[in-house]
């Protein structure tokens, strides 16, 4: 696999090799010794999670507060989304600064998503399947997020605010000078 850095500390683009053949093709999507030695992160994933969402959804942004903060390692499986990662790390080069990347089923590309950051998504095709891996368990009293369109953010979704899809919890998300001690 291949690792590229982002602008933001801890927030790496992995490519896994993808063997193909007149069959189709075959790629291994975590490997944890290898994971560990070519990215240097210390994650053991202990939870799987898997979404399906129909074009426009946005699903975001998320993380977990304090000691239940997850670092999450992210995938499509089928469609194509616009992935976003924000660094909330107090004391951080790049706080308050946003990653985002398309990941899809055509380029296989992963994003690992450090402890401390806020994520989410959108889907651009006509579905997507996503799936990630969280290095700690979902703790419902640690959820919190931060607004998907706060100005100081300016995440540029892509789609169109009116095609987007948005959970109504998600929409009642403060902005990141409003959203308090997050616990990193």
């Amino acid at each position: 696999m291949k690792i590229q850095h982002t602008p933001l500390e801890g927030c790496l683009i992995i490519e896994p090799n993808v063997f193909t053949d007149e069959r189709g093709f075959f790629l291994e999507s975590f490997n944890q010794q290898k994971f560990a030695d070519q990215t240097g992160a210390n994650s053991v994933f202990v939870q799987d999670n898997q979404s399906y969402s129909k074009k426009g959804v946005l699903r975001g942004l998320h993380l977990q507060k304090g000691g239940a903060a997850q670092a999450k390692l992210v995938r499509v499986i089928k469609g194509e989304v616009l992935d976003v990662a924000v660094d909330l790390q107090k004391g951080s080069k790049t706080y308050g600064q946003h990653f985002g990347i398309r990941l899809s089923d055509k380029n296989n590309l992963q994003l690992l998503v450090p402890r401390g950051f806020a994520h989410g998504f959108v889907v651009l095709s006509n579905y997507a399947i996503f799936q990630y891996k969280c290095d700690n368990y979902y703790d419902k009293p640690a959820e919190a997020g931060i607004h998907y369109a706060d100005p100081q953010l300016a995440i540029d979704w892509i789609l169109p605010h009116d095609q987007l899809i948005i959970a109504e919890k998600d929409m009642q998300l403060p902005n990141l000078a409003d959203a308090g001690d997050l616990g990193f």
